[in-house]
């Protein structure tokens, strides 16, 4: 691999690891952009598409974590689906209104408002959106843990070819 496209792939990868606690960038989605766009630059033999393979399917457990997680704890908790759907829309709206911080603002206010109403009390609202908030936070540290694997395996990958 060229030293200019890892470097510049490497620098996209740390800055999508950035992205993945920091909800302002796709960082998980950068992380795999970035790993799998340069391992195909670099070949496209059936080496690179297996290191792309591997690295998708990382992609989408990382992915899968921090959706599935939160939600599968909120239905376990009693949280209906329309108070999680609720929970979405709010990040997206807090995304554009919020700089850096409206995603996560704006998926717990919509929660919460979806729950004040669904429960009619606000400390069970509250309790409801303290699980749902621990199971994201969950998604997030496997989030993480993947994106590592992934830099990993492109750096493994990068060396070897």
């Amino acid at each position: 691999m060229d030293p200019s496209v890892a470097a510049l792939a490497l620098a996209v990868m740390l800055v999508g690891m950035i992205g993945v606690v920091v909800p302002v960038l796709p960082g998980l989605l950068l992380v795999w952009g970035a790993a799998v766009g340069s391992t195909l630059l670099a070949g496209t033999d059936a080496a690179g598409w297996a290191v792309a393979g591997v690295l998708s399917v990382l992609f989408a457990v990382g992915t899968a974590a921090t959706v599935w997680l939160p939600a599968r704890h909120g239905r376990r908790g009693g949280v209906p689906m329309r108070s999680l759907v609720s929970a979405a829309v709010g990040a997206v709206v807090g995304f554009f209104v919020v700089p850096i911080v409206g995603f996560l603002l704006g998926a717990a206010v919509g929660l919460l408002v979806a729950e004040r109403d669904r429960l009619g009390d606000w400390q069970p609202a509250w309790r409801s959106l303290a699980g749902v908030a621990r199971a994201y936070g969950i998604g997030v540290i496997v989030e993480l843990v993947v994106g590592i694997v992934m830099i990993a395996v492109w750096a493994i990958a990068a060396v070897l070819r």
